[in-house]
């Protein structure tokens, strides 16, 4: 079992092909009291699964916006925002460009569109070239996160093929944001949380089941 790690401590660096579980055992700390004030997940194949499982698990009034991209299908309508609504207290809608980001609340990239997010707390839709393949991408996300909040950023990597979001995870950990990421036996396809893990960034590495109560511990020991 790998415990997940304070934010404090040294971060849990665990290669792609090593132990398959890990467990949250005490609620993390974070030192000066640091302030969250954004999370923003990145998600792909199984992740309508993944994502109704963590937003399942967090509270209404949670005190930072929570952006998600799904790789999805760049030709048709997504369901993502009303399906993800029957799971959670939080609201969830499909993102727009210029929308100023809440607290407690669920904004989802549009398909065929990277979704960014400016240090203002507007929302920035573009269809510019694919990023591996993909448009939405993790990494644009994840890289506009990190510049536009740094340390008070949350990025968390689920189930997914690919690499899409290693270079984003990166970007985070160096303007001092925290990483969160799926564990092995949890993931329906490792590809990403693998990637992910590969960098050597990833904070926590938990299942499942445990990612949205460590983004309500971390948010409520910092806030």
């Amino acid at each position: 079992m790998i415990p997940a790690q304070a934010i404090d401590a040294s971060p849990l660096r665990v290669p792609a092909n090593g132990p398959g579980t890990s467990s949250l055992t005490d609620p993390p700390q974070a030192p000066g009291k640091r302030t969250f004030e954004i999370v923003a997940i990145a998600a792909s194949a199984g992740g309508l699964r993944a994502l109704e499982t963590i937003l399942a698990a967090i509270e209404a009034g949670f005190p930072a916006p929570i952006l998600v991209v799904q790789h999805l299908s760049r030709s048709r309508a997504s369901l993502m925002a009303p399906i993800l609504r029957r799971s959670t207290a939080l609201a969830v809608n499909q993102a727009e460009e210029g929308e100023q980001i809440l607290p407690g609340c669920v904004y989802i990239a549009p398909p065929d569109h990277h979704l960014l997010v400016r240090s203002n707390r507007t929302l920035s839709l573009t269809h510019t070239e694919l990023v591996h393949f993909v448009r939405p991408s993790a990494d644009i996300l994840f890289e506009s996160v990190a510049a536009g909040f740094g340390p008070r950023a949350i990025a968390v990597v689920v189930t997914g093929t690919g690499f899409d979001g290693a270079a984003g995870v990166q970007a985070v950990k160096k303007a001092g944001g925290v990483v969160v990421v799926q564990d092995e036996h949890s993931s329906e396809f490792f590809g990403m949380p693998g990637a992910a893990i590969n960098t050597g960034d990833a904070d926590f590495i938990v299942p499942l089941s445990q990612i949205g109560s460590v983004l309500t511990s971390l948010l409520e020991e910092t806030n």
